[in-house]
């Protein structure tokens, strides 16, 4: 792995049947939380609420966001690299509108994935925690 991280925050979004929200970008397999890079400067709760903006159409008040943690695992679309996010637990109520680099979303069972192609931190890190309150 080389030793520069990709920097992101990301959304651990549910509605209240306890589907999770998961995104697939344009020209990529793997599906994965909402959320994008952090840049310089910006704190990852500000970088997640643009990311959501540009690329759901949605604005999140930061008092409905609850930090969850910080996990690594590696990343799904650039190979021998890890992704090191900021996860942000957010339950939405309105409808969400893939825009941007947003090619499909899915609302996922947590507890039964299927044959849905998963990012490594979405599978191995942030639906495990969906179990727990």
């Amino acid at each position: 792995m080389t030793s520069e991280n990709i920097r992101i925050a990301a959304a651990l979004m549910s509605r209240s049947d306890g589907r999770v929200l998961l995104v697939r970008k344009r020209a990529t397999e793997s599906f994965m939380q909402p959320g994008g890079k952090i840049e310089a400067g910006e704190h990852p709760q500000a970088a997640l609420r643009r990311e959501l903006s540009e690329e759901l159409g949605i604005e999140v008040d930061p008092s409905e966001m609850t930090y969850v943690g910080r996990y690594t695992a590696p990343a799904a679309n650039e190979p021998g690299r890890l992704v090191d996010a900021d996860i942000f637990r957010v339950v939405i109520a309105h409808s969400v509108t893939p825009a941007a680099e947003i090619e499909e979303i899915l609302w996922l069972d947590p507890s039964s994935p299927g044959a849905v192609k998963l990012a490594p931190l979405t599978r191995d890190k942030l639906l495990p925690l969906c179990s727990r309150p």
